[in-house]
């Protein structure tokens, strides 16, 4: 039997199934009658950042879910956009109700666009529950990228970039907080923060008092914006720029991971044995455990706890 090429008015079909597969908008990426949740990344702060994508689907989206109207109006308006769907607002005070009403109609064959104030959804972002929702009635995700406040302000900051980690907003209330930084001194990643500008002098004492005076850190300020500063130092450095200074803009810090610390002699880690021991785990266990938390022998280790006996 001979081939025959499928000309452009002719459906493409599955050979398992033998149904036609829609076709696929080469602009917008959509599959007409298959609902599904689009993430799109806006900009940071620069217009001129927004992919075509992200204008295209704008255009022509079923529903775009956005963590903020007025804002996503003076989007559009600066891109020249007119949006042709329903515009609704998801953010985090309405999107546990919300949340079920979006996924009908993904259900339906609806597609929805959702849109942050800046960045991308989901990232520290609403827009978490959407996805998880999703997911879990098995239904199509996808994203646009695009700018991203936490890379832009890691690649940046000139600390290092093979391992990083992002804690978004440090807690309000001091004791909180001050767990959470005992959670992380002794992380060796870089870590990005996210902080509003009335709170960074109080961010930066408590990373001072937790992490160190020497610890380096960057402070990026209003990125990709006209002001655009980052300011690089030490803790101590950058606690005394921000006393002396009325900062203002949106801030991200990037604070440089825990330095490597000496081996040590196996003796200083005898107590920490004994202390294994004396909670019911056999000896060699103990010793095996603090060795490779301490980077020392278990050889020596062992003989050590022995002759301390």
């Amino acid at each position: 039997m001979d081939e025959q090429r499928n000309t452009p008015d002719e459906p493409l079909f599955n050979d398992d199934q033998d149904e036609a597969i829609p076709a696929v908008d080469p602009r917008s990426g959509a599959t007409p009658g298959v609902g599904r949740i689009v993430l799109a990344a806006t900009p940071i702060g620069n217009v001129g950042d927004a992919s075509s994508r992200l204008i295209e689907l704008l255009a022509t989206s079923d529903i775009v879910a956005a963590e903020d109207t007025r804002r996503l109006h003076r989007l559009v308006t600066a891109l020249g956009v007119e949006v042709s769907g329903r515009v609704i607002s998801y953010h985090e005070h309405n999107e546990a109700a919300k949340t079920g009403e979006l996924l009908d109609h993904v259900r339906a064959g609806k597609t929805i666009l959702m849109v942050s104030d800046a960045g991308m959804p989901a990232v520290s972002d609403p827009g978490f529950r959407l996805v998880e929702g999703a997911v879990a009635a098995g239904l199509t995700v996808t994203a646009v990228p695009g700018p991203s406040a936490v890379l832009t302000a890691l690649a940046l900051s000139g600390l290092p970039t093979d391992r990083f980690c992002f804690e978004g907003f440090l807690p309000r209330k001091s004791g909180e907080r001050n767990s959470r930084l005992a959670d992380l001194a002794d992380e060796r990643r870089t870590m990005v923060f996210f902080e509003a500008p009335h709170r960074l002098e109080v961010m930066l004492r408590a990373l001072h008092e937790r992490f160190g005076a020497e610890r380096r850190v960057a402070v990026c300020r209003e990125l990709t914006k006209t002001y655009e500063e980052v300011i690089r130092g030490t803790l101590r450095e950058l606690l005394e720029w921000a006393e002396n200074n009325e900062v203002r803009g949106e801030i991200a810090v990037v604070v440089g991971g825990a330095p490597e610390q000496e081996p040590g002699k196996p003796e200083d880690h005898v107590a920490a044995v004994n202390d294994l021991v004396s909670q019911g785990i056999r000896l060699k266990e103990a010793v095996a455990a603090v060795a490779e938390d301490a980077r020392v022998s278990k050889r020596e280790l062992y003989s050590a706890v022995l002759a301390a006996r």
